[in-house]
């Protein structure tokens, strides 16, 4: 970040994952140490479900120390997100 950077300009970034090249979205909030100062973390919104009328997806946080580059307009990222396992319970069922 610029020294004349806010955190308010950082909702018009829109990041994307160098470890996969996927565009995850437009930051929506930080996290931040209060004590110090520092921020901790980005979230991002998670994806809508079904045009949104299922809701969405868990926000994705991405920690501070993922960001590899902040330009005018893109932050890069290298990170990778937790997999998530849909219907592992429906995998491990027998007929017999």
């Amino acid at each position: 970040m610029n020294k004349t950077d806010r955190l308010y300009s950082l909702g018009f970034k829109e990041v994307i994952n160098l470890h996969d090249g996927q565009r995850l979205g437009y930051i929506r909030d930080v996290e931040i140490e209060l004590e110090t100062g520092v921020v901790k973390s980005l979230v991002i919104p998670g994806k809508l479900r079904f045009f949104g009328l299922f809701g969405r997806e868990d926000d994705l946080v991405i920690p501070w120390d993922a960001i590899e580059k902040m330009g005018d307009d893109i932050i890069f990222v290298r990170f990778q997100p937790p997999v998530r396992r849909k219907n592992a319970e429906k995998r491990n069922f027998s007929l017999y």
